[in-house]
């Protein structure tokens, strides 16, 4: 059964099953945001830890063993604690015998959703209840429906960058027989294309000083993703056409190229501290 929060303005429910949110409802417009998880994608919005995507071997290692997790870590298999407060919600996933097997860490993971006017606040703490240092990457998955109406098809809407960017996009091979490359791209408006997305995979960027995206359907806004302080962003949508564009903010990405160094120097690694936490947020704006 979900979690639900409502306001004037939309409507918020959330599962237990890796917390994901199963509608965002715009009650102005009449319309849901999110994508469903019907189509090519039994996804919708999973939290990505602790690690992004996967390894190049499939396995890394930590003190010299080895281990495997699922694609994009263990938080979007886990079924989390739900508490409904007032105006929050508040989900927990704690390290048990069975993470421990795939991730040799203890830890805590919360997600806590609250409204604001037309603005979903997503806030994360993550806690190293460890011993020792524990390294992890951590990143976002949301799925936005695209069209949101009959009407409307996927290439009349855009992503409006913040900023005119000089970024930097990470090409690389996902059968991983060249080198990733770095190409130097002019980033204000990209207008949505499943033939970009196909042609590199995903589009990945980073050295970007915009702190949000704008969804927009010719010229109009409808949406606007904040992930103020990510280094990477990503684009993405399924290969099969999907009704749906994933707008992905991460600390750290999947590997590139052949090579799986242990996890502590993965690049993007973060490292948190025995008995520290650390504190991650972003924010889906309506219209």
């Amino acid at each position: 059964m979900p979690f639900k929060l409502e306001n004037e303005f939309c409507r918020l429910e959330v599962i237990p099953e890796a917390a994901e949110i199963t509608s965002f409802f715009d009650k102005t417009n009449n319309v849901e945001i999110m994508y469903q998880g019907d189509e090519g994608w039994s996804g919708r919005n999973p939290s990505l830890f602790p690690i992004i995507g996967s390894t190049y071997s499939k396995y890394y290692e930590i003190h010299g063993k080895q281990y495997t997790m699922k694609n994009h870590g263990l938080a979007r298999y886990a079924t989390f604690k739900g508490e409904q407060l007032e105006d929050k919600l508040i989900f927990t996933f704690c390290s048990d015998e069975e993470t421990l097997k795939q991730y040799p860490f203890d830890f805590v993971f919360e997600i806590a959703y609250s409204l604001e006017g037309k603005t979903l606040h997503i806030d994360y703490t993550i806690k190293n209840t460890s011993k020792e240092d524990m390294p992890y990457s951590f990143g976002l998955h949301p799925a936005f429906r695209v069209p949101q109406y009959k009407n409307e098809k996927f290439e009349d809407y855009s992503i409006d960058f913040e900023f005119n960017e000089e970024a930097t996009q990470l090409v690389f091979d996902p059968s991983f027989n060249e080198n990733i490359k770095e190409k130097k791209v002019q980033l204000n408006s990209w207008k949505l294309s499943r033939e970009d997305i196909n042609h590199y995979a995903t589009l990945v960027y980073k050295d970007y000083k915009s702190s949000y995206v704008t969804l927009s359907h010719q010229g109009e806004p409808r949406l606007r993703v904040h992930f103020a302080g990510f280094p990477y962003l990503a684009l993405w949508t399924h290969p099969t056409p999907s009704n749906f564009i994933c707008i992905e903010p991460w600390y750290g990405h999947s590997d590139f190229e052949k090579e799986t160094p242990d996890f502590y120097h993965r690049e993007g690694t973060m490292i948190l501290k025995p008995g520290e936490e650390t504190h991650f947020s972003y924010q889906i704006e309506l219209f």
